[in-house]
Order: C-alpha cells, then sequence, then structure tokens
C-alpha cells in the first residue's frame, strides 16, 4: 500500500500514479512490459522445440533412457496445455506433423501477446475514446471480447487471415505494433506476395486536372510541398517537381501522400500487407514503386533530391533513404517525414538531413523511437485537436505549422533553402502494384469522370469499396406518401391498393471514395415518370437495374460528413442533410443512434434467407428537374423478418425525417422485413437529370 493509501501500480484519483503517470501512460507502459515477456517466452519456446527437434547427440545415442527421458520432458513443456506451447512457424508445424494432430492449447507467448493487445488497446482508448466507433477497433475488441483467452486468441487467428477484416485492422495504426507481434505469435501471416515480371512498370505519369494545376505550388517552400500532397492525397498520386534554386541549380523533389483513412487505395502499392509490413522493411511496396517514378521522371545520377512524405509515404522515404543503392544513384540532401513512423536504421548517406514532424496528439507516430545523429531534426508539438484520425489529418499539420509550430516551419524552410525557388516542371505519377488486381476488381474496375461541386471534384461513379446495408421496410398509407412526394401530378407513389412501402435504409460505408460515412435515408417507390401502370414497382423487379423506369424517390437523407453532403445533393439531387450517427450493421444486432435527428434503431435480426443483388435506381430533385442515380451493387444480401426490430423517435425529434416518419405512422412501428447485408460493394452513378 503507498503512503496516499491506494495500490501501487494503480493509479491515484484523478488519473495520475504517484510518479505522474496518467492512466493511459501506465497500460502503454504494462503493455509494453507484458509483450516484451511474451517475446522473451517465444524465444524459449523457439529454443526448446529446436532442441527436441534436433538430432541426438552421440552421448543421448549411448545412453538412450537419458536421451528420452530428455525429449520427454521437452515435449511436455510445449505440449502440455499449462506450458509453454508450441512457438509458431515451421517448428510449430513440424511438432504437429510429429504428434500427428497438434496437441495442447495455444502458445503461451501468444495468451500474453493477447494481453498485451487489450492493455495497449485500452490505452488507446483511454486518450481517445472516439477510436470505440472505428470498423477495425469494433472488430478487434469483438475478437478479444470473446470468453477466454484461448477463444479469444482462435477469434484473432480467424480475424488476421479474413481478408475482408485486413483493411480494416492495418488502419489501425495506434496498435500496429501490437498486431503486428500477435499476429506472428499465431503463425497468421498474410500470403506473400507473389513476384512479377522485372520489366512491368510500377509507376505511370498521369495528368493533372486544371484545378489542380491552380493549386500546385509555384514556388518552393515546406507548406508549398505539403499543400501539393494533400491535393495529389486522394487519388494516391506520386509527385515530382523540378526547382530551380537561389544558386540557378535545379533540383528536384519527391513528395509521397499517406494512407487516407477509409478511402480506396486505387491499385496502388499501399496495400494492405504493405500497410502492415511498411516499418518493418525497407522492401515495402510503397517503398519499391517509388523508385521506377523517380527514373520515369528521367532525374539524372548524381541530381541533388529532396524527399517529403506524410504518414506512410513518410515512411517509405525514410526507408527509401536506407537504400544503399538508391543513395548511390542520387545526392539525397534532405528526407522530411510529416506525422510518419519512423524506422530503425539511418540514412545510407550519411550527409543526408532528415527531419521528423510530430503532433503530440497523432496516435500514427506516437510508437516510433527516434534514432537520433548530427543530421536529424525532431519537432514536436502539441497541437488544438486531440480527436484521431482528425490529428493525423496532413491538413491538420499544415495549419499547426502556421499558427502551433511556425519555429519548425522556419527551421525546416530554412534547411530546405536549396529548393526555395521557381517551379519549373511538375509530373504526377500513378503508383501500380503489378503483383495484385486493383482494389475492388473487376467489379469496381470502372472509368470515371470528375464533376465539380462546392467542395471540389467529385469522382464518377462513386465507388464504395466496404460498406454495410439494412433496409428496414416497413407497409404505409398511398396517400400518405403522396402527401410527402413533390407537388408535381406525374410522379406518385407505387403500391398495390392502397399500401405501399417506406424504406428506412441504414449504411455503414467503411471506406470509398468519398470517405468513411454513415447514411440514413427515408425513401418511397414511384412508378414510371411518364407510363404509370398498376403494380409497376413489382414487375419493375425483373428487369435490370439500368432498365427500370420506376425507382425509389429520396424523401430526406442524412450523412456524417460534409463531402457527402454536397455530393448528394450536387450530384445524385438528394435532400441531405448533415447529422452525427452511429451504427452498427455487421452482426445479428442492428443499432442505430442518430440523437441530433432523434431517431434510433435497435433489435436483433432473425434467420434470414438468400435474395437477389439490390440493383436499384433512386430519384431527387434539382430545382424543376427530376435527377435519377443508377446504382449497382455487389452483394449477398438476405431477407429476414422485421419482428425483432424497432424504430423510435424521440419526443422532440425534429423535420425533416422524424416529421416524415410521424405523418408516414412508423414513429414507433416494427419492420414488415428488414433486407440485411453486412459487407458490399457499391457504385452510383451520376445523376441523370430528366426533363420532368
Amino acid at each position: 500500500m503507498r503512503a496516499d493509501g491506494h495500490a501501487p501500480g494503480r493509479p491515484a484519483p484523478g488519473g495520475q500514479d504517484a510518479d505522474q503517470r496518467t492512466t493511459e501512460q501506465l497500460l502503454r507502459d504494462g503493455a509494453r512490459e507484458v509483450a516484451e515477456v511474451a517475446d522473451g517466452v517465444r524465444a524459449v519456446a523457439e529454443r526448446t522445440a529446436d532442441a527436441l527437434l534436433a538430432p541426438p547427440h552421440r552421448r543421448a545415442a549411448r545412453h538412450p533412457r537419458t536421451g528420452l527421458t530428455a525429449r520427454w520432458a521437452l515435449l511436455r513443456a510445449l505440449t502440455d496445455p499449462r506450458g509453454l506451447g508450441a512457438p509458431a512457424g515451421a517448428a510449430r508445424r513440424r511438432i504437429a506433423r510429429l504428434l500427428g494432430a497438434r496437441r495442447g492449447g495455444e502458445p503461451l507467448a501468444a495468451l500474453m501477446a493477447v494481453t498485451a493487445l487489450r492493455l495497449r488497446i485500452a490505452a488507446v482508448l483511454a486518450g481517445h475514446p472516439e477510436l470505440a466507433r472505428d470498423p477495425g477497433m469494433r472488430r478487434l475488441t469483438e475478437a478479444l471480447g470473446t470468453k477466454g483467452d484461448r477463444e479469444a486468441v482462435r477469434a484473432l487467428r480467424a480475424l488476421f487471415q479474413d481478408p475482408g477484416a485486413q483493411r480494416a485492422l492495418a488502419a489501425l495504426t495506434p496498435v500496429l505494433d501490437e498486431l503486428l507481434g500477435v499476429r506472428a505469435l499465431l503463425d497468421a501471416e498474410p500470403p506473400t506476395e507473389p513476384e512479377t515480371d522485372g520489366e512491368q512498370r510500377a509507376a505511370e505519369a498521369v495528368d493533372l486536372t486544371d484545378r489542380e494545376k491552380q493549386t500546385l505550388a509555384t514556388e518552393g517552400s515546406l507548406l508549398g510541398f505539403l499543400r501539393n500532397i494533400d491535393t495529389l492525397a486522394p487519388e494516391g498520386r506520386v509527385l515530382v517537381q523540378n526547382v530551380r534554386g537561389p544558386d540557378g541549380v535545379v533540383r528536384y523533389v519527391v513528395q509521397a501522400p499517406g494512407t487516407s483513412s477509409g478511402r480506396p487505395r486505387h491499385g496502388s502499392p499501399r496495400d494492405v500487407v504493405g500497410a502492415w509490413r511498411e516499418q518493418l522493411t525497407a522492401d515495402s511496396p510503397y517503398t519499391r514503386a517509388l523508385r521506377p517514378a523517380i527514373e520515369e521522371h528521367g532525374i539524372p545520377r548524381g541530381a541533388e533530391l529532396a524527399l517529403i512524405g506524410h504518414g506512410e509515404g513518410g515512411t517509405a522515404l525514410l526507408n527509401l533513404a536506407r537504400d544503399a543503392g538508391f543513395c548511390r544513384a542520387y545526392r539525397l540532401t534532405h528526407v522530411i517525414a510529416v506525422g510518419a513512423p519512423d524506422p530503425a536504421g539511418r540514412p545510407a548517406d550519411p550527409r543526408t538531413w532528415v527531419g521528423h514532424v510530430t503532433n503530440e496528439h497523432d496516435l500514427v507516430p506516437a510508437a516510433a523511437p527516434a534514432d537520433p545523429h548530427p543530421n536529424r531534426y525532431d519537432a514536436r508539438y502539441t497541437g488544438p485537436t486531440r480527436a484521431f484520425p482528425e490529428s493525423h489529418l496532413l491538413r491538420e499539420y499544415i495549419g499547426h505549422l502556421r499558427t502551433v509550430a511556425p519555429e519548425a516551419r522556419a527551421h525546416l524552410d530554412e534547411a530546405l533553402t536549396p529548393y526555395r525557388g521557381p517551379v519549373v516542371r511538375s509530373q504526377a505519377y500513378q503508383l501500380k502494384d503489378p503483383a495484385h488486381p486493383p482494389e475492388g476488381h473487376p467489379f469496381l474496375t470502372l472509368p470515371t469522370s470528375s464533376v465539380p461541386t462546392t467542395t471540389g471534384p467529385v469522382g464518377v461513379p462513386v465507388r464504395y469499396h466496404d460498406s454495410a446495408a439494412a433496409h428496414l421496410c416497413f407497409p404505409v398509407d398511398t396517400e400518405a406518401v403522396r402527401a410527402l412526394l413533390p407537388d408535381v401530378p406525374w410522379m406518385r407513389p407505387s403500391g398495390i391498393g392502397r399500401r405501399t412501402l417506406a424504406v428506412l435504409s441504414l449504411y455503414e460505408h467503411r471506406c470509398s471514395t468519398l470517405g468513411p460515412y454513415t447514411e440514413i435515408a427515408l425513401s418511397v417507390p414511384v412508378d414510371d415518370l411518364w407510363r404509370p401502370r398498376p403494380a409497376d414497382f413489382a414487375t419493375d423487379l425483373l428487369r435490370r437495374a439500368d432498365l427500370r423506369r420506376t425507382g425509389r424517390y429520396v424523401l430526406s437523407l442524412a450523412v456524417t460528413t460534409e463531402e457527402a453532403r454536397v455530393a448528394a445533393r450536387e450530384v445524385w439531387g438528394q435532400p441531405a442533410i448533415r447529422a452525427a450517427a452511429e451504427v452498427h450493421l455487421t452482426g445479428p444486432r442492428l443499432r442505430l443512434s442518430a440523437p441530433g435527428l432523434g431517431i434510433a434503431v435497435l433489435g436483433r435480426l432473425g434467420p434470414g434467407v438468400r435474395c437477389p443483388e439490390p440493383d436499384w435506381a433512386l430519384y431527387g430533385r434539382r430545382g424543376d428537374s427530376t435527377v435519377r442515380t443508377a446504382i449497382r451493387t455487389s452483394a449477398r444480401p438476405r431477407l429476414h423478418a422485421g419482428a425483432g426490430v424497432r424504430l423510435r423517435l424521440d419526443t422532440a425529434a425534429a423535420e425533416p425525417m422524424a416529421g416524415q416518419l410521424r405523418r408516414l405512422g412508423i414513429d414507433t412501428a416494427r419492420p414488415l422485413f428488414v433486407v440485411a447485408c453486412p459487407q458490399f460493394m457499391v457504385h452510383r452513378a451520376a445523376g441523370a437529370v430528366l426533363p420532368r
């Protein structure tokens, strides 16, 4: 017991220990210590397995009983449920073959690593509770929350080997170190990358749009280079610029973006496996693809070169600086990484100057220990934004370098003095990964175009690489629906007799070209705008989506991001508002909480049956015209009875959605049925304006 009356090792009231460590720091330190012990146990298990599988010594051959006793003791140490457990990798498989089947429980090192992972997650959530809503964190905590450590180990192993879960887990950079360690101990490594033809190019020169050309910096400066990265980051492109310095010499600046959370990687080598490996190896896919981009640009050998990157791009550039062959080909003068994990090791050229900028609230580089050397500058500051991933966004770093850390900006700009001059050439390169098909291929491999909006261009069709949805279908009165539709004679609800359906659609878009967001939509089926027929909507379901004349008219729509709101209004003509919402659609229980809308959905789905893929068309209004949007999906939805799901509205719930639900009479109703799909892909075309 401590002098203050509290147990040692436990935080005192107020969240701090006697040595002024916060609860978050105590949990983080505990996770690190347990992980170190787990690594030691793993090493002991490996040496024990090596001794067991080694050929017998001569002395043991002369005394077979002694040798047999020793081997039996080694075998018991590895296979007893209370022992070390067989180590991961080849040794474990050899022991399994030796015994004919796997014996014993999970390795002790794996159980300890799971404990370390739990502590690390608790530390992260103590400082950043908003991460509890992250899809990857949710799947991870669900796996760890299974009953018992051994069940948690098995659930984690299945999670690591699930390709659909790797994207979400790779985004959990705050616990990436622990995930890597646990994955190795569980022998759940992802498949190795196939070798590709060395002549295949991994970078392709691409043209910039007129808007992007106007946005790019025309003078060399730190903030100018960072703004360039922010401009090109959504499409995963690397920029190389020729800059004429104050001395008249042309030098070159390579600018690399990081991972865009919740956005697809466009087939670039910033793949999920690469995200796992980026901190550990200088030969990651992203690092390998940067070399062809630099070679494609035609930079002469021996030319002076600076590398500037954010997040994962900064780590890839730091890895590239460790390549001795690259440093022999070019005179690498500067490497500046912003918000990037710092891999171990120093640049191959000792003359290379390294700058590292980190926001204390940014969890991505938090676990990266600095490797000090004379030509290194580390700038750490505390930004005003604590929430993650906002604290990792490049635009936040740009603002902080102007206002919160101007000294760091001045120091870095001074170091970049040879690159402070006019830009004489800019060329963007799309990085390619020949070893893997584009993400979402072939369903999402589509020609795209750009539609201007007030918040910037939107690429259409908008592609959703990882989404979940639940459509709650309520029977409602046709006349009540007619009163909510636009006051035009040719738009009428589609139904049978006096009844039709109202559909409350809940979406969790985890990865899309608009970024991650949640969507809540209330829609009703409408007839053909020109030649309506009885029961038109039901018979139209037999046609392909692009040939259907009916569709669903969106009465109201709520989304959680401004980019999605603007796209819905200006691209699809839908009456979108922005509101906070939290949904959980991946398990048997459905949950929606939207306090700003006053809407909640809670319930459990019962047994379901497969139903066809729900391609459809949505209608909206823009001015005096109707906008039709075709939506194509790749999914395996299931049809469930709606008896276990209930919609609830707060008494003070406001317009428009809550008022429309009340007027339809479904403010406390149960849906007739629910169409649910925990994971699917979808693409939405640009809205087509109809002359009605």
